[in-house]
């Protein structure tokens, strides 16, 4: 386990709590550790922590800033190996996933770096009108204030740099809330930072349940709050912080589209790829398939006749591909949603058996609207599989949906490539690969109910600066 000290960083020492609570190896419960508990009070003290750092913060030089990202990613990348392997026990996720996850890691601090650079302004022509005669105009770009970044279970290394590393960047001091099953890298990682600067107040990490989220988004002395996780979270999240900018990543029911022309041997290994990495936990991973009918029956088969190369079993393998949810109750969430999608009508063509704690990866056909397979974003290893009669059919489908975070389009046709991009109403459009791929360098947010705001370093530092603009008559 990484040796850090007890506690939690608040301020610039390390504060010890009441509780503490057992972190558990979803894969067979065994306990890997133990975290601090926090509390609203701990949630408080952090946030005036955190504003008492802000002007100190916000005057760091660039080089300074950037530096200090550098040699996050350094750290990072020279424990490369043991934060995989915390990764694995501490999210139950397979191995490779996990390698992953550190590997853009990495890329996202040292993008952050780069950013630093680029935080710039322009002139603005205020002379357009006669009054702007003679008057210098332009703008540049300043630190948000004290930012609030709140994590999911499923990424929490890579999840919690996307908040930290762009507030860094920006000038912004943060406090970050891992999810309660998964503190473990994030405390690590936290520790990393605040040992590589002499501001360690700078970065600070509150533990603990919804009080202690309500007690962060609610302090109206928060400049942004940025949130990966649940819709109906991110909503209540919304609604509690305003008027604090907020900044939500909240998931999806990702659709992949198999057209006429499609290459139906790249679209069935995207559908095993995309389907089922991480064990279905990725907001991301293909969940509704849409085939037009010419091509449907025999793009199933050569879905089913490779299903069995996902490999099922203990996350530390290397061959693994899925493995236990996080927790019980999420399998049973799962499973329960299958049950109730065959009853409503589906198909079930694979899978569909919880054995030895692990959801078989599940494959459905002809999943009505109006169950939470089809509608909800399920979060598991599960592949909803629907015909329809052509391209249009897929569109107004994929469009159907509350949500609208990435959708992914197999065809060799270009114009049906960019009607994807000017029709589908989502955060990102990917043409012949999986919807669940993902530059840590690219915009990344979602449209309806997937959020607002964009993550991506260069996008997150955006987000969390304002502009001040300067008018100057000489």
């Amino acid at each position: 386990m990484p040796d850090y000290p007890e506690g939690l960083p608040i301020g610039p020492d390390w504060v010890s709590t009441v509780d503490t609570a057992d972190v558990v190896f979803p894969y067979d419960g065994s306990v890997i550790g133990t975290a601090p508990v926090g509390t609203a009070a701990l949630a408080s003290r952090a946030v005036d922590e955190a504003v008492a750092v802000a002007r100190e913060v916000a005057s760091l030089p660039s080089r300074t800033r950037r530096a200090l990202l550098n040699d996050v990613a350094s750290a990072i990348r020279q424990r490369r190996a043991e934060f995989t392997q915390l990764l694995v026990l501490e999210t139950g996720k397979p191995l490779v996933d996990c390698q992953v996850e550190v590997a853009r890691t990495i890329v996202t601090w040292e993008a952050a770096a780069e950013e630093v650079s680029r935080l710039h302004g322009e002139t603005v022509p205020l002379d357009l009108l006669p009054s702007g005669d003679g008057l210098v105009g332009f703008w540049k770009r300043k630190p948000i204030g004290v930012v609030v970044g709140i994590a999911g279970f499923n990424y929490p290394l890579l999840l919690a740099s996307h908040k930290i590393a762009p507030a860094i960047a920006a000038g912004c001091p943060v406090v970050v809330k891992p999810a309660p099953q998964t503190p473990l890298a994030t405390l690590w990682l936290v520790h990393l930072v605040r040992s590589l600067t002499d501001l360690p107040a700078m970065v600070q990490l509150v533990t603990g349940d919804a009080a202690v989220g309500s007690a962060l988004v609610t302090d109206r002395r928060i400049g942004a709050v940025s949130f990966t996780g649940s819709a109906a979270v991110g909503h209540q999240i919304a609604r509690d912080a305003a008027p604090t900018k907020t900044l939500l990543e909240l998931g999806s029911n990702a659709a992949l589209v198999v057209a006429e022309d499609a290459d139906l041997d790249a679209a069935a290994d995207a559908v095993l790829r995309g389907g089922f990495y991480a064990s279905g936990q990725a907001c991301i991973s293909v969940q509704r398939v849409l085939a037009v009918s010419s091509v449907a029956a025999e793009f199933t088969d050569k879905v089913l006749a490779r299903l069995g190369e996902v490999t099922v079993g203990d996350p530390r393998s290397p061959e693994t591909r899925v493995s236990a949810l996080i927790d019980e109750r999420s399998t049973a969430r799962v499973a329960e949603w299958v049950d109730k999608a065959v009853a409503a009508g589906a198909r079930l063509l694979a899978g569909g058996s919880v054995r030895d704690g692990v959801l078989e990866p599940t494959v459905l056909a002809d999943v009505p609207d109006g169950v939470e397979c089809w509608d909800e974003e399920i979060f598991g290893p599960v592949v909803c599989l629907r015909t329809v009669s052509d391209v249009d059919e897929a569109f107004a489908a994929v469009n159907a949906s509350r949500y609208g975070l990435h959708a992914s389009v197999y065809s060799r046709s270009l114009k049906t490539a960019f009607r994807a991009l000017d029709e589908l109403e989502v955060g990102g459009v990917v043409v012949n690969e999986v919807p669940g791929f993902r530059s840590d360098t690219m915009p990344y947010g979602g449209v309806k109910d997937s959020g607002i705001g964009r993550e991506g370093p260069r996008f997150a530092v955006e987000e969390l600066t304002v502009t001040r603009m300067a008018v100057l008559r000489p």
